[in-house]
């Protein structure tokens, strides 16, 4: 399973203290759960081909092991100190996928 999480900062949330909080925190601590294969951080930089303003500021891609233990995994003290500094910085879509192949 892959997930997406497209987010913006909230307003007032300063560029700098997130991303140190996001290298410092949140990337190591996501990437040592078991149930996670990679946790990756993007800031975007741009629509391809395009002026338009950026529908996202962020994106994160995580790459499930095991959707099961992902579930204990958050649900740890540990993870819920972490989703609730993220969601106090962000506003977040979540959208997991499926892969397609040929």
């Amino acid at each position: 399973m892959r997930i997406f999480a497209l987010f913006n900062l909230k307003p007032g949330v300063d560029e700098a203290v997130y991303t140190e909080w996001a290298r410092t925190v949140d990337l190591p601590t996501a990437n040592g759960l078991p149930s996670i294969d990679s946790f990756r951080l993007f800031k975007t930089t741009g629509l391809l081909g395009s002026d338009a303003k950026l529908p996202y500021s962020h994106i994160e891609v995580l790459d499930i092991a095991d959707m099961d233990q992902f579930g204990r995994d958050v649900a740890t003290e540990a993870m819920q100190a972490v989703a609730a500094a993220f969601q106090g910085m962000v506003d977040v879509t979540f959208i997991t996928t499926e892969e397609i192949v040929a």
